[in-house]
């Protein structure tokens, strides 16, 4: 099965492309994050068209995750447990029955927490993280392979980003936000692409500004991290950097997980 993760940036303004790559690769399911639209208001007959079922958990104008995917899912959760006061549009969970068994995927999104210095947003940021790790840890019990994929918003080392100088102050590198990753890895997950390949300059992320996308001034913030069961099914990963070259592009691209969930 090939997996994907992708922050789509608004998926009204990408629908072309996301057209266009869904025919393209061909995922068995895609994660999908900062859809920007209530779930009323999803392409879903585009989606649908092209042989995927839509599941969303949509907020008008940011946020938002969805899972599209060749396989009606069992179950979704919809919002990440821990906080009902949380409104924030940033977590999609859904299991699969497949021919191995059972499958568990969740879309993330997580808050990118900047400024740093911000009295809400930062506290938020690793507040949610810790939710993430709570319900990962519950999650893991079960016992059953467990995708948890999306636009993380972390830089887990220096060699994930261009010039670690640059990010020295900004809420996707600081040391308690790397901590707050290594958490979440220490309960038993393992970063797909890290598991595959040391490969540096290993980006997904480019800035729309300063020329960043021409230069190579990328970050890794968007990861699959897999359970135990997963990861002995994980055969091989990869960017699809081209992606980003496309014209109206999302400043994310895919990341892909190849599995052999199938059998």
């Amino acid at each position: 099965m090939k997996i994907a993760t992708w922050n789509i940036n608004g998926v009204k303004a990408r629908i072309d492309n996301l057209r266009q790559w869904l025919s393209d690769s061909a995922p068995d399911i895609v994660c999908l994050q900062e859809i920007k639209s209530v779930d009323e208001g999803f392409p879903r007959l585009e989606i649908e068209a092209l042989g995927y079922h839509v599941e969303t958990h949509g907020q008008k104008g940011f946020n938002g995750v969805a899972i599209l995917s060749k396989l009606k899912p069992d179950e979704v959760l919809r919002g990440l447990p821990g906080d009902e006061s949380d409104e924030q549009a940033r977590y999609i969970e859904a299991v699969f029955s497949v021919p191995s068994g059972v499958l568990r995927i969740a879309s993330i999104y997580l808050p990118n927490g900047n400024p740093s210095d911000d009295p809400v947003k930062y506290p938020y940021k690793l507040s949610w993280m810790e939710r993430l790790r709570r319900h990962a840890e519950a999650r893991l019990l079960l016992e059953e392979p467990l995708i948890l994929a999306g636009d993380y918003n972390v830089i887990p080392e220096p060699h994930d980003c261009f010039d670690p100088r640059a990010w020295e102050t900004d809420a996707l590198f600081l040391p308690q936000t790397r901590a707050a990753f290594r958490r979440l890895e220490d309960l038993g997950l393992t970063d797909a692409v890290r598991a595959t390949t040391d490969q540096t300059k290993l980006y997904t992320f480019w800035d729309y500004q300063a020329g960043a996308w021409q230069k190579n001034n990328g970050i890794r913030i968007d990861h699959l991290l897999l359970s135990p069961e997963a990861a002995d099914r994980l055969t091989s990963t990869a960017i699809e950097k081209h992606v980003r070259a496309w014209e109206k592009p999302s400043d994310h691209v895919p990341v892909i997980g190849h599995f052999t969930f199938g059998a």
